[in-house]
């Protein structure tokens, strides 16, 4: 990126994009494809290279760059998201976040960018209501970025039971929501395997993330094997 950029205007950020462009990979492109289903053109820059780039923006006015950003290709609206997911005032952030969840379509930017966010670690329990929030709209990758930040920030055990219950009344049977929700029970099991063995026995998500739930309990190496059985008989298929 151009280091003499400090404000962004339309022309410098047409430049931006050009780098974007010189920076195309077809061979990591074509993985990447097989990976991620999007409706945005991928470059194939892969996440360090743009994290790097995000980083160099982030030294520059993010206010002026954040008015230019549009859906040319996955790698803008990635960097985009670590862009926002660096800022630390709180207003700003959750203004920027809700301009921004719209444009999230995938698994990869959106994990990506709830493994990035800095504002929360300061103070977790100011913000947790509104994560919990997320995960009742009707979006689908908004309810992930959700079960994703609570996953990264809130596995503890003051959160837990508010947890639970919101994962049992989220609506939505969206692949990628199923997903997001058995990745977070799995990593609540590995932290609190009682407290959440007892929500698994009443929980009320559907059969296919209750197995995938299963599965990546099984599957972690945090688990003894004694767990890993265990779990079988909350298995809801005729195969065990």
């Amino acid at each position: 990126m151009n280091s003499k950029i400090k404000v962004w205007n339309r022309e410098n950020y047409q430049s931006f994009l050009e780098e974007l462009r010189q920076k195309e990979n077809p061979k990591y492109r074509d993985f990447h494809t097989r990976l991620t289903i999007t409706k945005y053109p991928i470059l194939g820059i892969n996440v360090p290279e743009c994290r790097k780039i995000a980083k160099e923006i982030i030294q520059t006015d993010i206010k002026s760059f954040l008015t230019y950003p549009n859906e040319t290709y996955y790698e803008e609206v990635l960097i985009e998201g670590f862009v926002i997911a660096s800022i630390k005032e709180e207003n700003y952030f959750f203004q920027e976040l809700e301009r921004f969840l719209p444009k999230i379509d995938n698994w990869a930017i959106c994990d990506s960018f709830c493994n990035s966010v800095k504002m929360i670690g300061v103070s977790p329990e100011k913000y947790f209501d509104y994560w919990l929030q997320l995960i009742k709209r009707k979006e689908p990758f908004s309810i992930r970025v959700g079960l994703i930040i609570l996953l990264n920030f809130y596995i503890k055990e003051e959160y837990l039971t508010n947890i639970y219950q919101s994962i049992d009344e989220i609506k939505s049977d969206h692949y990628y929501v199923n997903m997001g929700m058995s990745w977070l029970l799995a990593e609540m099991y590995t932290k609190y395997p009682k407290e959440t063995e007892e929500y698994l026995k009443k929980s009320r998500i559907n059969d296919f993330t209750m197995n995938k739930t299963i599965s990546k309990i099984r599957d972690s190496y945090r688990i003894t094997k004694k767990q890993k059985d265990n779990m079988l008989k909350y298995k809801r298929s005729k195969e065990k």
